[in-house]
């Protein structure tokens, strides 16, 4: 695996600006978590005060190893950092990767933001990084997740029953989409159709 596959880049567009995350988020990143107390989730990874010195270091350090790129949210309306999500599982050689660890303070899910995250990460991936495949994965019972990822134009490719061991000790059903570089083109359509209706719907 090439390390420098993964290059810091921040990525801009009308709502949200992606910045390469760093130790100095901390405190936002808390605050952001605190808007609808995310951290309390059981089947999905937000940090809170008990776990953000880990997720931080675990987070650096695969940037570090050429296997992520993680990125705080920016909403740029607000200025505000509001959220988190990062390139991940990322294998250079076979040119591909996951989008993973995403998620928003209650206050901008469901907005355009997110589906402008997505088309902004996905088009640098495959135009930028030449990827054949992007993945998402999510908890079997994050239905949520699972609902946003299908809109994103991902087929779900099947699911890994017992794939992983949470902290309390419950094992994770892992669902498991993605979205080709053959699928690209009218996945772009589809995400940039999205944006502009909630863009037209907000207006």
């Amino acid at each position: 695996m090439s390390p420098t596959w993964l290059k810091d880049i921040t990525l801009e567009g009308q709502h949200v600006s992606l910045q390469p995350l760093t130790l100095d988020h901390r405190a936002a990143l808390l605050d952001a978590a605190n808007d609808g107390q995310l951290w309390k989730l059981w089947y999905t990874s937000v940090p809170g005060e008990h776990n953000i010195d880990a997720y931080l270091t675990a987070a650096l350090q695969d940037k570090h190893a050429g296997l992520a790129l993680p990125f705080v949210v920016v909403d740029k309306h607000s200025g505000d950092i509001v959220g988190s999500t990062r390139y991940c599982n990322a294998v250079a050689k076979h040119r591909r990767l996951e989008i993973g660890y995403t998620w928003y303070a209650n206050r901008v899910q469901r907005t355009a933001l997110n589906t402008e995250a997505k088309l902004l990460l996905l088009t640098y991936a495959f135009e930028q990084l030449d990827c054949i495949a992007v993945e998402f994965r999510t908890h079997w019972h994050n239905t949520r997740s699972r609902a946003a990822i299908a809109r994103l134009g991902a087929r779900q490719d099947g699911v890994l029953r017992n794939h992983i061991l949470l902290d309390d000790g419950s094992a994770r059903d892992t669902v498991v989409f993605s979205i080709t570089n053959y699928d690209w083109p009218a996945a772009k359509r589809h995400l940039s159709f999205l944006l502009e209706s909630r863009e037209t719907t907000q207006a």
